[in-house]
């Protein structure tokens, strides 16, 4: 019973930086020492099956992150953001966002700024929460992506649609920690992704061509590859997006 209570209430303290108030909450209000989600997020860690590496944190930049964020520690958002630099999952393939380090340079709330909120604390219509290695986005709707508020979408690189994975933010970090990442890709991983991973920074992603949206860049394995900034992805992403009148 404890556990579906809690679950209960990480579900809706992960839509916090969503439906912010300019008003911004005191760190002390944020940070939660008697029942902090970090616990929990590292049992699902520790049992994980696929690769998860915990990137250290910077005490000043968490407290920042944490700050700018403005979600409690007793969610699993808050405790990412709170305890660690990000999560690079299956070698790197998926960053998962927190108060950045050395090994991922962008934290959650600087990487939503200028393109989700033009200031700290202001409405949001989603959170991007995380990003992979081919140029696709993860973010939580904040009523702005669909009437599934605190779900989870995903923006394809292969379709430049962002699509409801019907998941909660816990329900995400488990996906990354155990779900078949092999059959989510299985159209936009090509043979030799774990070798060519190896030379992408967490600040890059590879940008194809033909694109994969277009219908000659379907077949990934004959689409050429390289490393770009994925700021530059994202940006590319929505321009395209604009042009093709996809809302």
């Amino acid at each position: 019973m404890k556990n579906l209570i809690l679950s209960l209430y990480l579900l809706l303290c992960v839509t916090i930086p969503c439906m912010a108030q300019n008003k911004m909450r005191p760190l002390a209000e944020l940070i939660n020492i008697e029942d902090p989600a970090w616990p929990l997020v590292k049992g699902w860690i520790d049992s994980a099956k696929n690769k998860v590496q915990v990137l250290p944190r910077d005490t000043a930049k968490a407290d920042d992150a944490l700050l700018k964020t403005q979600v409690t520690t007793r969610s699993p958002m808050g405790a990412i953001v709170y305890e660690t630099g990000g999560l690079l999952i299956d070698g790197g393939w998926i960053r998962i966002l927190g108060s950045g380090s050395s090994g991922l340079n962008r934290s959650l709330p600087y990487w939503n700024k200028g393109k989700t909120i033009k200031e700290w604390g202001d409405v949001s219509p989603y959170w991007l929460i995380a990003d992979d290695a081919v140029g696709g986005f993860f973010a939580i709707n904040g009523g702005g992506l669909g009437a599934d508020a605190g779900k989870v979408y995903y923006l394809a690189p292969d379709t430049l649609e962002w699509e409801s994975l019907g998941l909660s933010y816990s329900d995400f970090l488990m996906f990354c920690f155990s779900g078949n990442l092999q059959a989510f890709y299985k159209t936009i991983r090509w043979k030799s992704w774990q070798n060519d991973l190896i030379q992408l920074k967490s600040d890059q992603a590879f940008s194809f061509y033909p694109y994969l949206w277009t219908s000659e860049g379907k077949d990934i394995e004959k689409d050429s590859r390289k490393p770009v900034p994925v700021e530059e992805i994202f940006t590319f992403t929505a321009d395209s997006r604009k042009q093709m009148g996809i809302r």
